[in-house]
């Protein structure tokens, strides 16, 4: 930690998966500021495998892969790497960094992406999935269980075969907010990050009345307007609409007033 970086001291709850966490705790840290871990979502393998099986067996079929999401690729990569070489003419996609990262540790490049905004919507306004590119084509998607559907159903209206498959799910975290309360209560909390709507529902669920209070008096930092819609709708409103991904996150967090 720098005592004397811009974040000098201030605590700021960290809620990616445990998984993904790493880098932007670490961001905080070199900034000065005291990373608190606390994974709004738990992920696991899928319930099923056989799908993942499947799709393993027939990935030279597919024309793209398209990746939603780090956990996404961590755990649908080492089952279709261990059925066979990656397809030559297989084209990845990634919704954002993190995951085209994810993608090149294991070897996996030339991986279609937005530049910008890291959702559905920047990734199909991408001229490679046009209509006419993507036309008679067969798209894999490998992603959580449940999650939107607009990649999937946008792609089959533009004429592509689509199959998606769940390779995690996601669940509540285990822990109960005992260590967000401890740390509001000693006057020690200055903001959160929060870059899922579905894990921001879950830590509603979480807090005590007192927990509720405490987090509506608390900056909360997302990277997207669809996580702050959700937070307006559980009716917070010290909301601070970020860039996408880490970086996006951690230039917010450095541009606040923390004096206000």
């Amino acid at each position: 930690m720098n005592p004397t970086g811009p974040l000098a001291g201030r605590v700021i709850a960290v809620t990616r998966p445990a998984a993904q966490a790493g880098p932007l705790a670490e961001a905080i840290a070199a900034a000065g500021g005291v990373p608190l871990l606390f994974p709004l979502l738990a992920i696991a393998p899928a319930a099923d495998p056989q799908p993942l099986a499947v799709a393993a067996g027939r990935l030279a079929s597919y024309d793209w892969a398209v990746f939603i999401s780090p956990n996404a690729v961590d755990h649908a990569l080492p089952a279709l790497l261990a059925a066979g070489p990656w397809p030559p003419h297989l084209r990845p996609a990634a919704v954002g960094p993190g995951t085209v990262r994810a993608l090149a540790a294991h070897g996996i490049g030339d991986c279609l992406a937005p530049n910008e905004r890291y959702d559905s919507e920047a990734l199909l306004a991408c001229p490679e999935l046009a209509a006419e590119r993507v036309a008679g084509r067969r798209v894999a998607i490998f992603r959580g269980d449940g999650g939107r559907e607009l990649l999937a159903d946008t792609l089959r209206a533009r004429g592509a075969s689509v199959d998606c498959i769940a390779c995690y799910r996601r669940s509540p975290p285990a822990d109960n907010a005992q260590a967000l309360l401890a740390a509001w209560r000693q006057g020690r909390l200055a903001a959160l990050t929060v870059s899922s709507s579905e894990g921001l529902r879950y830590l509603l669920d979480l807090l005590d009345a007192e927990g509720r209070r405490c987090l509506q008096a608390t900056p909360l930092f997302v990277p997207h307007e669809r996580i702050a819609e959700t937070a307006r709708q559980l009716g917070l409103d010290k909301i601070i609409l970020s860039g996408g991904a880490d970086k996006g996150i951690m230039a917010a967090l450095l541009a606040y007033n923390w004096l206000e």
